[in-house]
C-alpha cells in the first residue's frame, strides 16, 4: 500500500525539524482512513493541543520507522516534495508563484541544492517581472512568457523525476 500523497509534506518537515501541528495529526487522520493502522499512527492522530513538540518528535519517529518512511535522505524528501508541488500546480491545486516561492526557498534552505535551482531562478525572474520588464535570473524570459517557460519546466521535471517517487 502506497502513502497518501500529501506524506512528503510531512517527511519534508520531518526532515527540516519543524514542529507538528494541526497538519501533522489530519495526515495521521487521512492516512488511517486511507487504510494505514499502527500502533503510533492512531496515537498520532488522537493528539490534541497543547503539543509537547519532544514527546512529538519521538512519536512521529516511531510512526515513521512503522511505516518504513525516510525523511533522512534529503536528496530523495526534496525531490519526492518538488514532485508533488510540480503536480499540484499542473493540476491546478496550487498558485504558480506561491509554489515558486515556496520550492525557492527549499532550494536556500538547502544551501542552494542543484537539483531544486531552477525553482530558486524561475521565482526570481517571475518576481521581477512583477514590478520590471527586466530580470536576469532567466534567460529569454519576459512578461509574456515566463508563465509558460516555468509550466515547461514542471512538466519536464516530472518527465524526469516522477518515475522516482
Amino acid at each position: 500500500m502506497k502513502p497518501i500523497d500529501s506524506t512528503i509534506e510531512i517527511l519534508i518537515w520531518k526532515h527540516f525539524g519543524e514542529s507538528v501541528n494541526e497538519n501533522w495529526i489530519q495526515w495521521a487522520v487521512d492516512m488511517m482512513m486511507a487504510g494505514f493502522d499502527t500502533e503510533h499512527l492512531v496515537e498520532l492522530a488522537g493528539i490534541d493541543k497543547p503539543y509537547n513538540q519532544f514527546e512529538l518528535a519521538e512519536l512521529t519517529d516511531k510512526v515513521f520507522d512503522e511505516l518504513g518512511l525516510d525523511f533522512k535522505d534529503e536528496d530523495r524528501v526534496v525531490i519526492g516534495y518538488a514532485t508533488f508541488v510540480v503536480k499540484q500546480v499542473l493540476l491546478g491545486k496550487r498558485d504558480l508563484l506561491k509554489s515558486l516561492k515556496q520550492l525557492s526557498k527549499l532550494c536556500i534552505d538547502t544551501d542552494y541544492n542543484q537539483i531544486i535551482y531552477d525553482f530558486y531562478l524561475l521565482y526570481y525572474a517571475k518576481e521581477d517581472l512583477r514590478y520590471s520588464e527586466m530580470q536576469w535570473y532567466w534567460d529569454g524570459a519576459d512578461r509574456e512568457n515566463i508563465d509558460q517557460i516555468c509550466l515547461d519546466r514542471f512538466r519536464k521535471w516530472i518527465e524526469d523525476y516522477d518515475s522516482q517517487q
